[in-house]
């Protein structure tokens, strides 16, 4: 049987090449991935009409939510951090709540996935990047100083055309200018950025734990699923082992 420890569903964002790439390159054995496109409106990667687009996307989300469920995977996820940004913490519970009721499948997000995996890892004090424009920047701070964390410093990307084209050399480079030595760990925020590939070498270099997005949504769907599977290759809180 296709998926016999677990079937897990991914809602992706629409012209992200990259998610489906990084979650296939993460599955263990005897577990299968399954992918749905979001629906959204407007030139897809640009920072311009981010919130316009990610408002669509929530719009639509109950039926792809509903096309998702028929593999009867054991945990979606919705798979884009800035839709959590744009609820903000009450409106992403909500939401969530809904879905799985109508569903009758467990929903989980990537940026719930973050904070179980900082909370999980015992850390408080965080620094984080983005790909984004200014304002979404501020409102990924805006969000984890309300689920309690401490940030100590944070950046992003300048020069992002599309969000799409960036790199995880990128990505490397976007954590070493946000870190600071009070931080005990580093946040990289947005899923069409190019994160797995360098994780591990991020956290040699920085020498405390880096989670991705999407590495934290890959951990927590696996561990809602009830897979205990250590991953290596794509950081510690994959691996299952203490950094720093």
């Amino acid at each position: 049987m296709i998926g016999w420890r677990a079937r897990l569903g991914f809602l992706i964002p629409p012209g992200n090449p990259t998610s489906e790439t990084e979650i296939i390159g993460m599955v263990p054995a005897g577990v299968s991935v399954h992918f749905t496109r979001m629906v959204a409106h407007g030139e897809t990667g640009s920072l311009q009409g981010q919130e316009e687009r990610n408002r669509s996307q929530i719009a639509h989300l109950d039926e792809n939510v509903r096309l998702l469920a028929m593999v009867k995977p054991k945990a979606i996820v919705l798979l884009h951090t800035a839709t959590s940004y744009t609820l903000g913490k009450e409106g992403e519970r909500e939401l969530i709540a809904r879905l799985e009721q109508a569903s009758g499948v467990r929903l989980i997000s990537a940026f719930g996935s973050v904070i179980a995996a900082l909370s999980h890892l015992g850390v408080r004090r965080i620094a984080f990047g983005t790909p984004y424009g200014e304002e979404a920047t501020l409102q990924c701070r805006d969000n984890l100083q309300a689920y309690g964390f401490d940030v100590a410093a944070f950046g992003r990307l300048e020069g992002v055309k599309n969000i799409y084209d960036e790199t995880a050399e990128r990505a490397y480079q976007l954590a070493r200018r946000v870190d600071t030595p009070d931080a005990e760990a580093i946040f990289l925020s947005g899923v069409g950025m190019p994160t797995v590939a360098a994780l591990d070498a991020m956290e040699r270099d920085l020498g405390k734990p880096v989670i991705s997005s999407t590495a934290a949504s890959m951990w927590n769907a696996l561990r809602v699923a009830g897979v205990n599977a250590p991953i290596e290759g794509h950081g510690s809180l994959l691996a299952g082992r203490s950094i720093g």
